[in-house]
């Protein structure tokens, strides 16, 4: 048996190829791999092809097929179970395409590949070729397939051969009018939300010249036929090359464009399992963020345009570089860090030397590790300008053999170019005829950062003193020539129109030398902390604002505290928790008021969803997943699908038993000061992290009621006004593992790490409450117990017990008898003293004692009310 088939998501190029197949092999059967594009399946909804016969392949036996026909694919990866099939022995493989070849590509028994416009006209030609005829209403299912992919014949990719083949087919009845009302379909309201949202997404990256568009958008349901949305933004835009990526239902679809032979998309998109031609490709993503698809894209640019760059364009513009003072010993350490294998040598601001690896390596193995980099390092050596032709680089490179090529600017050292960078643009070169760069300023975000003003919203938002300040802030900043940012949750809330006045600033540069000049010129307390850049000011109304360097992280180990140095704002950003926390706000200079946002922050607040910046970011920091849902119920908002996803991950792989538990603690005590602490409780033990306290620790409906009886007794002790201070997450603590007996509670607290009084609270003063608990309980069908009694009881217990206690109360009755002993006995006392005892003849020592004992306890029980009925006690019982 034969059988004939395409691609996953068939689109009419495929159908129309398949139908002509089908006159090439008569008795073969046709099957459809998995899925099929919208305008297809209108097709067969309308009645198209009704004379068209297509099989299931799970109804066909595999083991009568013989031969497989494949048309507009070559690759295994895109026709679904059929690749185990055309593995088989005995199988016969033809294949029939028009996409560009490449290693990887199945290998056919036969195969009819031509550079056209599509693979219908591969076929057409080969129908010509056998004097075989459609019939009317297959050349118009195949004219379908020819005008889809050529464009009506308009795109730059359209050959002669698919002109001939289209008067060919038009020649055989094809039918343009149905081919006109099949290709033309009004887009659904889910594709014009789409449609517009790309619209207001794209963004050009200046390629060396050449204007590569991209575009992304992010839904929680699919919308087909992205192809015919991307052609629309195209046309729209009058786009030249267009790269689409849109996520929706756990997977990101990509389309690309292409107008110019400058931008191969069909390379682009085989970089993310795709594939195509270079003016047209698709690719299906799974198991990565969209921001690390957008992360990628301006490196797979560097494959596929062919610009020509400068020194500035090669150039890694963060460069790391050591003090001459610095001992060898310390520079492999250094080199490995940061994966290079040279580095340049300065004295302050001047640049003395380089140093290499191979040329350490030597004098390490000597044993002279405690030398200055100084005496090691090269002394001669060429420097070039930003705008150094590439090929003077490699002659330089060539000709004094040096491993890097410090790139100097007004006396300054602003780059350098490594062997490394010129290797790849010679292999990408070779390779592709493209050359390889992308300006490094795109960086780490998915191509630049989205820019705007927001100084209305600022003025309108923020109190008119906080306004001045920020001000203040900026032209401090502009003074010393550093670049300030207020970032973080400020900013976040500032575009929900949510009140906070925490103002954290980023300075690119010295942020504690800043934290100094501002608190001299304002006369305000600064404290700073200089390992870590960070510093806080502290005005005179107690007012604070945090400091911190512009710095990156990297973790030497999962769950491990970071280690920090410093690094542009991008940098800064990323390494933050969630796209929401990334959005920053210039304060000075040409950018001031402009909000700054390179990781899509401004799309996921209107989408209302949390999402973290790369899949590693919850092995990295496992305490993020616990901020993860305490914004999530903070914001109203929903952790995003494949970020859920990561978290079930991070769990399934321990990462919870390799951070510090005083980090869980911490992050619990936040939950806790939210507004709705037990709905974040609920999250926590559906992501299995409530494990992190204790592994049998969990939630119930008495847990539930715990929680709300714990915050009617807050709120009720804060209306007494009695200026005591309780800790609310102490008490939901408590509430939390009320169900844990004394060893789990002593394993939950030594995995978290709780020391000193709080220990102290959450063992020895929780095991009284329990006992009060079923002693209170015993005595209530009787009344309950008498005021000196309970409050014998509890008496040596903390606040946060007492009010723990009462939350634990379920009978109203018992609850009253607290609320007496917090109104009055907790603070009763005895108004004499041991100068009136004296006074009475009444010699000092343990009688003072048992005298004051039974006053309390007098008063307690109502008998004595003032100091005349103390005093007359004391002369009644002990004169």
């Amino acid at each position: 048996m034969d059988l004939i088939s395409c691609h996953e998501n068939a689109d009419f190029d495929c159908l129309g190829s398949m139908v002509g197949a089908r006159l090439l092999y008569p008795h073969a059967v046709m099957v459809f791999p998995a899925g099929q594009e919208r305008g297809v399946r209108e097709f067969f909804r309308k009645g198209g092809g009704q004379d068209l016969r297509f099989h299931r392949l799970k109804d066909l036996n595999l083991d009568e097929i013989s031969r497989v026909i494949l048309v507009d694919v070559r690759q295994s990866s895109r026709i679904g179970a059929l690749a185990e099939l055309i593995a088989r022995p005995g199988v016969s493989l033809h294949l029939y395409d028009h996409h560009p070849s490449d290693l990887a590509d199945l290998k056919g028994h036969q195969e009819i590949v031509a550079c056209v416009g599509s693979t219908v006209t591969v076929v057409t030609q080969e129908l010509k070729t056998r004097q075989i005829a459609p019939n009317a209403s297959e050349a118009t299912v195949m004219m379908l397939g020819l005008y889809e992919d050529t464009g009506s014949l308009l795109f730059s990719s359209t050959t002669e051969a698919d002109y001939e083949a289209a008067a060919y087919l038009l020649s055989c009845g094809a039918d343009l009018n149905q081919v006109a009302d099949y290709l033309t379909q009004e887009l659904s309201p889910q594709q014009v939300a789409l449609l517009h949202e790309l619209i207001e997404n794209h963004r050009i990256l200046d390629v060396g010249g050449v204007g590569v568009a991209i575009a992304h958008a992010t839904i929680d349901h699919f919308v087909g036929d992205l192809a015919s949305l991307v052609h629309k933004l195209k046309d729209i835009e009058n786009l030249n090359a267009l790269l689409v990526a849109v996520c929706m239902e756990e997977r990101i679809f990509m389309v690309g464009r292409s107008r110019v032979p400058e931008v191969h998309v069909g390379h682009i998109l085989e970089e993310f399992g795709g594939g195509g031609h270079a003016f047209a490709a698709s690719a299906t993503v799974r198991d990565i963020t969209l921001v690390q698809v957008l992360e990628r894209i301006p490196a797979l640019l560097q494959k596929h345009v062919k610009p020509r760059w400068l020194a500035r364009d090669l150039m890694s513009r963060s460069v790391r570089s050591l003090a001459p003072q610095t001992p060898l010993q310390d520079l492999r350490s250094f080199l490995t860090r940061y994966n290079i294998n040279a580095a340049p040598v300065l004295d302050g601001k001047v640049l003395v030397g380089l140093i290499s690896r191979q040329g350490a390596e030597r004098a390490l193995h000597h044993g002279l590790g405690q030398e200055p980099l100084s005496t090691y390092m090269v002394r001669d050596f060429v420097t070039v300008t930003p705008e150094t032709p590439v090929e003077e680089l490699q002659e330089l490179t060539r000709q004094f053999n040096q491993r890097l090529l410090p790139v100097i600017e007004a006396g300054d050292l602003v780059g350098v170019v490594t062997r490394t960078d010129l290797l790849r643009y010679l292999l990408s070169s070779a390779k592709t005829g493209h050359w390889n760069g992308v300006p490094p300023s795109f960086g780490l975000g998915p191509f630049g950062a989205q820019r705007k003003n927001v100084g209305a919203l600022l003025r309108e938002q923020l109190p008119p003193w906080l306004l001045l300040l920020l001000e203040e802030i900026g032209t401090i900043g502009d003074d010393m020539g550093l670049q300030l940012y207020a970032v973080g949750g400020f900013v976040r809330d500032l575009l929900l129109h949510k009140k906070n006045l925490d103002v954290d600033i980023v300075v690119e540069g010295d942020g504690i030398a800043f934290a100094h000049e501002y608190a001299r010129r304002r006369g305000c307390r600064v404290r700073y902390h200089r390992k870590f850049g960070t510093a806080v000011l502290i005005h005179e109304d107690g007012f604070k604002v945090d400091v911190v360097s512009a710095r990156m992280e990297y973790y030497l180990a999962p769950g491990a505290l970071p280690t920090v140095e410093s690094a542009p704002i991008k940098l800064d950003l990323y390494r933050r928790d969630f796209s929401i926390n990334t959005l920053a706000i210039a304060l000075n200079g040409e950018h001031c008021g402009e909000l700054i946002d390179f990781f899509n922050g401004q799309r996921d607040l209107k989408d209302r969803a949390i999402r973290i910046l790369h899949n590693l970011s919850f092995v990295e920091d496992p305490t993020r997943m616990f901020r993860a849902v305490r914004f999530e119920k903070r914001l109203a908002f929903k952790v995003g699908r494949h970020s859920e996803q990561l978290m079930h991950s991070a769990v399934r792989m321990g990462v919870l038993d390799r951070i510090a538990g005083a980090r869980v603690f911490n992050e619990l005590g936040h939950i806790f000061c939210e507004s709705s602490p037990y709905a974040s409780m609920l999250r926590l033990e559906e992501f299995g992290l409530l494990r992190a306290v204790h592994p049998s620790l969990l939630l119930s409906e008495v847990t539930a009621s715990l929680f709300q009886r714990a915050h009617k007794t807050m709120n009720w002790f804060e209306l007494l006004y009695s200026g005591e201070r309780f800790r609310a997450s102490n008490i939901l603590f408590l509430c939390l593992t009320w169900a844990l007996d004394q060893d789990a509670m002593a394993g939950a607290c030594a995995r978290l790490d709780i020391q000193g009084r709080l220990r102290s609270l959450m063992l020895e003063d929780r095991a009284v409450v329990h006992l009060v608990l079923r002693w209170l309980e015993d005595l209530e069908p009787a009344g309950g117990p008498g005021a000196r009694d309970l409050y014998r009881r509890l008496e040596h217990l903390e606040l946060d017990a007492l009010l723990y206690l009462m939350a634990r109360l379920r009978s109203s009755r018992l609850r009253r008898l607290m609320s007496n002993y917090f109104v009055r006995s907790r603070h009763v006392r005895v108004l004499l003293t041991g100068e009136d005892l004296k006074k009475l003849n009444l010699l000092p020592g343990p009688l003072y004692t048992e005298i004051f004992e039974r006053l309390k306890d007098a008063h307690l029980d109502g008998v004595l009310q003032s100091l005349e009925d103390e005093m007359e006690f004391v002369r009644s019982h002990y004169l």
